[in-house]
């Protein structure tokens, strides 16, 4: 374990999945602490996308910006929302570059699969229609996220390509979320890691589908062909449960003809970023926005 990254282990809270309410809550309050980003070159604005129902969304653009990319919060499908993603969109709009639309996806155990996909290809959508207004080319889209928000961006990516939907330059998925059933090696001996365990991600999933089977839009890794999806920037924590499913799908899409770059960051887990104190931390959060910037300039 990385030593910076260690002292913070203490300290990290725990989150209980089996109540949602309750680590909504505390996600929030978390979050809340967290230093603010610096915004001064950015401009901020809240809207809403029309759908079934409309979804928000937070759009942060930088100054000279051309292209964008639909952003999706981690948090199990579970927690997370506009205001405690604020500190990572506002950074990954400055560092890349890039307009960065946060969506506000539905979340579970209230609302199940698919509906936060729905939503998140809802606003996929509007902003390729919406180009224009945003002030960037449409052959420019990424979709991306964290955690179970990058296995989000991953399903956003197979529905489109399935369904001839906007096209999608760049899948930007930071520690990804993928497969439901936890048969990797990571998965099986990481069974108390620090933030992300088995338990959470079992209860994350268990409220993410309820009693329904698994699909590959639920679940992307039990997509059996990976063919023609955009290209992608994977990147792992070593330390984290879902290592395995993000190499084992980083090279699936390698052997399936799409172009890849897999970082896996040593000493690391999952969420790890968040420490803004860390050099790990730092170098991990800037890695996505040149990430970014290089998959949307290809």
């Amino acid at each position: 374990m990385d030593p910076e990254l260690e002292a913070f282990i203490p300290f990290l809270p725990q989150l209980d999945l089996t109540d949602p309410v309750n680590a909504r809550k505390g996600f929030t309050e978390l979050a809340a602490a967290r230093p603010a980003p610096d915004t001064s070159n950015l401009e901020i604005e809240d809207r809403t996308v029309p759908a079934e129902p409309d979804v928000a969304v937070r759009i942060y653009r930088p100054h000279g910006a051309q292209g964008a990319v639909v952003w999706l919060h981690g948090g199990g499908i579970i927690f997370g929302d506009l205001d405690t993603e604020h500190p990572w969109a506002a950074r990954l709009a400055d560092g890349s570059g890039a307009v960065v639309i946060s969506v506000d996806y539905r979340r579970a155990p209230e609302n199940r699969f698919p509906a936060a996909l729905d939503d998140a290809y809802a606003v996929l959508t509007w902003a390729a229609e919406h180009a224009a207004e945003l002030g960037v080319d449409p052959g420019r889209i990424a979709v991306g996220g964290h955690s179970a928000g990058a296995g989000l961006a991953a399903a956003v990516a197979l529905r489109a390509r399935d369904e001839q939907g906007p096209p999608i330059r760049f899948q930007l998925l930071n520690e990804p979320g993928l497969d439901d059933r936890q048969e990797t090696w990571s998965a099986r001996n990481f069974t108390d890691t620090p933030w992300h365990d088995r338990d959470k991600i079992t209860a994350a999933w268990r409220h993410y589908l309820g009693s329904a089977p698994a699909t590959p839009y639920a679940a992307p890794a039990r997509a059996a062909d990976l063919s023609g999806l955009p290209p992608a920037y994977i990147a792992t924590a070593e330390f984290d449960p879902v290592r395995d499913e993000g190499i084992d799908y980083a090279l699936r899409l390698l052997q399936a003809g799409v172009s890849v770059e897999l970082h896996q960051w040593p000493g690391t887990f999952h969420g790890s970023q968040a420490i803004l104190s860390a050099e790990v931390s730092q170098r991990q959060i800037a890695a996505l926005g040149d990430a970014l910037r290089r998959g949307l300039a290809r």
